[in-house]
């Protein structure tokens, strides 16, 4: 396969961070089509790419006769969190691979009509998690699945980050509807997909609790924590808040029979209980990558390997019903912390 057609729907703050991956992987890939609902933002994404056209089209149907027109191999759906769905459907329909950014969308009917889409369109669809591709994620990983580590035995993550008010100034943070919730689903959906992830179980049983306590103006929850039993007994304590005084690294431990690994934002630390310490850090640096440093270095890692596998003719390793299990974590946690009630997910 010659180089990936490559189209973007949303140039807004995340895009940066996909331009400077498409030119890194120029021989990967060929943008030539930028779509927002400000002409000008798509504008000056597709200026740093010859031949990429710009486009103000989002009207569905609209969007869906642009597919057809420029014939893109890829779309990445960098949208609100609502608008997922709709738009990878739309071109999945269309015979388009869609890589998209978290969360999968803002509900699990909203998920499974993508799912859908996916299975019947004979092409592949992924969600973006950068964080899985952390280096000491993966070796963690690998360690609990082949057993070295023993069985998982409890888990814990928090998250204390700064969001001051004019981060919701715009036209679809801080709303349920739109955004689907706040520090849970925008923010520290990356700590519970890398729990799942890393240990490999599903969440059985949860419950949560929710609340405003710093950022009053907004309908979201700016605190939340849980207690989020997995489906081998082991208890993961979840704690995340987004009015702290700065964006500290986040804490990620799983504790095992044979060590415990606490990740520290890229930095991971395997302390054997026989005395042995790994300490694994990025292969690769951040120079140079555009965006808020806490978002990482790790889109790009996963970019190129949606793109290998889509040229070796293989399933992606991250699809939609995996993200959905994230997403229903997530999800529960707001039921529970509406119901004040233990919620059950197997």
């Amino acid at each position: 396969m010659s180089k990936l057609r490559i189209a973007v729907i949303g140039c807004g703050r995340i895009a940066s961070v996909y331009g400077d991956a498409f030119l890194n992987l120029k021989d990967e890939c060929q943008p030539v089509l930028a779509v927002d609902k400000v002409f000008s933002r798509a504008e000056e994404f597709a200026a740093k790419f010859p031949g990429c056209t710009p486009s103000d089209k989002v009207d569905l149907q609209e969007f869906r006769a642009l597919l057809r027109e420029v014939k893109p191999d890829v779309l990445h759906v960098l949208l609100p969190h609502h608008l997922h769905c709709d738009y990878t459907v739309a071109a999945l329909n269309e015979g388009i691979h869609v890589l998209c950014e978290k969360p999968i969308d803002i509900s699990l009917e909203a998920a499974d009509r993508m799912i859908e889409a996916w299975k019947n369109s004979g092409k592949q669809m992924g969600i973006i998690f950068q964080n899985r591709y952390i280096d000491g994620v993966q070796r963690v990983r690998k360690l609990i699945q082949s057993g070295e580590m023993g069985e998982v035995k409890g888990a814990f993550s928090t998250l204390n980050w700064y969001r001051p008010p004019s981060y919701y100034e715009c036209d679809w943070k801080g709303s349920y509807a739109t955004e689907g919730g706040g520090v849970v689903i925008d923010q520290a959906i990356h700590s519970i997909d890398l729990v799942l992830y890393m240990t490999g179980l599903r969440a059985a049983k949860l419950q949560g609790h929710t609340a405003r306590r710093v950022l009053k103006t907004i309908e979201v929850e700016d605190e939340a924590d849980a207690a989020i039993t997995l489906e081998n007994g082991a208890v993961y304590s979840f704690f995340a808040c987004n009015y702290y005084t700065s964006n500290s690294p986040i804490r990620v431990e799983i504790d095992c029979e044979k060590a415990t690994a606490l990740l520290t934002f890229d930095k991971m630390e395997i302390s054997w209980k026989d005395g042995r310490k790994e300490i694994i850090t990025p292969s690769e640096g951040a120079e140079g990558v555009s965006g808020e440093t806490y978002w990482g270095i790790f889109h790009e890692k996963q970019i190129a390997d949606f793109y290998r596998a889509l040229k070796a003719g293989e399933t992606v390793t991250w699809d939609g019903e995996d993200a959905r299990r994230t997403l229903e974590v997530v999800l529960g946690l707001y039921l529970s912390a509406r119901t004040q009630s233990e919620i059950k997910l197997l």
